[in-house]
């Protein structure tokens, strides 16, 4: 990925943001640049959104441009959209930071197309949790909208997983909106959202180090968060004991995999023929051990996806949200990743130009295996000298 350097464009008074926002896609849309918008429309219940492909200017006015809430991940419905490949539109999609990081994920397991998307984020204040949110729609919605235009990135009202993130700002999208106390502003971040820029008639010449000054102070505040908060997690999931203390209410409804966009497999091992009990099975281990269910049953989910997913989670909460039983599965898992891509030194989300820890192996990497490896190519060479 080429990084541009940081200069922006100003779009206008943050006080007016989704309008702001709005005016500039429309242009886009009306030059030519981008055949459509991508982006989450209220449903008439007024109580969540859904994601849809927009090429009308009355229905782009209609949606929302930057929700309270995440019903689902951004990464997981433009999945859906690129499912069979490149489409016919070249589509603007503006996202959260977690979900772009998701999505660049995805992109390395084959799982998106992005060739003909232009990928926007914004600086992220959070989301409200669902629960919340369905329960009082226009009083969440009126919290959400003045933490974002007062820039709180540490309001109480937003998940509490989003509270240790770090990662809320400028990522591996192609441009972002970067805000100061008073204005927004679009910054190219790849040689293609310069491009963008460009093809629209718009110069990125403004100085950015306000709303980088303004970042790195919410910055702080967050860091110091994570670290409060993972190491009482960290206490909390020390040992089998704990561990399963933590996962004891899991019913085994699976939600938190449903709805996890790195969860991509069509079929689950949990969820599949090859893991279901028999009736005979089931009854004869409840004569040895006297019960149908045990913990261990639960945990074993829980470590096999995590296992399967932490080098790329990028810790959008999703999990938690959809935990019937209230399970901080967000906390856990978030914690967790913090330590597998640690290990690898890895980071999920960051560019899609980094190798995948486990899919992707240098020689180095695999010790003597290695050599045997570096053994077998110099003998076939010599073979093939010979010949």
């Amino acid at each position: 990925m080429d990084i541009i350097t940081p200069k922006g464009v100003k779009l206008g008074s943050k006080q007016n943001y989704r309008e702001v926002i709005k005016d500039f896609l429309v242009k886009a849309l009306d030059s030519g640049i981008a055949d459509a918008a991508f982006l989450p429309v209220k449903v008439p219940s007024g109580d969540s959104y859904a994601w849809m492909l927009i090429r009308d200017r009355k229905v782009l006015e209609m949606s929302d441009i930057i929700t309270p809430i995440m019903p689902v991940n951004a990464a997981n419905a433009v999945k859906r959209l690129t499912r069979k490949g490149n489409g016919k539109y070249r589509t603007c999609v503006l996202v959260r930071p977690c979900e772009i990081r998701a999505l660049t994920e995805l992109i390395k397991l084959n799982q998106v197309h992005s060739e003909d998307l232009f990928l926007i984020t914004y600086d992220c204040p959070g989301a409200v949790p669902m629960q919340d949110f369905i329960k009082d729609p226009e009083g969440k919605g009126s919290d959400f909208n003045s933490a974002f235009m007062s820039g709180e990135y540490n309001s109480d009202i937003m998940k509490s997983i989003c509270g240790t993130c770090t990662e809320f700002g400028r990522t591996s999208s192609d441009m972002h909106i970067s805000e100061t106390d008073s204005d927004l502003y679009l910054v190219p971040v790849t040689e293609k959202g310069n491009s963008f820029i460009t093809d629209c008639g718009l110069k990125a010449e403004e100085d950015m180090k306000p709303a980088e000054d303004s970042f790195s102070a919410a910055l702080s505040v967050r860091k110091e968060k994570r670290t409060k908060v993972f190491t009482e997690t960290a206490a909390s999931v020390d040992g089998m004991q704990n561990l399963n203390k933590v996962f004891e209410k899991c019913i085994g409804c699976h939600n938190c995999g449903s709805v996890c966009p790195i969860c991509y497999c069509r079929q689950c091992f949990f969820d599949s023929s090859v893991n279901e009990q028999n009736s005979d099975y089931k009854l004869l281990r409840a004569s040895k051990k006297g019960a149908l269910s045990f913990p261990e049953d639960k945990l074993m989910f829980h470590i096999g996806r995590m296992t399967h997913m932490s080098l790329s989670c990028v810790s959008c909460g999703l999990c938690s949200d959809a935990c019937p039983v209230d399970i901080p599965v967000a906390s856990v898992f978030s914690y967790m990743a913090s330590q597998t891509q640690e290990a690898f030194d890895y980071r999920a989300g960051n560019s899609t130009g980094d190798p995948l820890p486990m899919r992707d192996y240098k020689e180095e990497e695999l010790g003597q295996l290695g050599q045997l490896g570096e053994l077998v190519k110099s003998v076939d060479r010599q073979e093939g000298l010979d010949a």
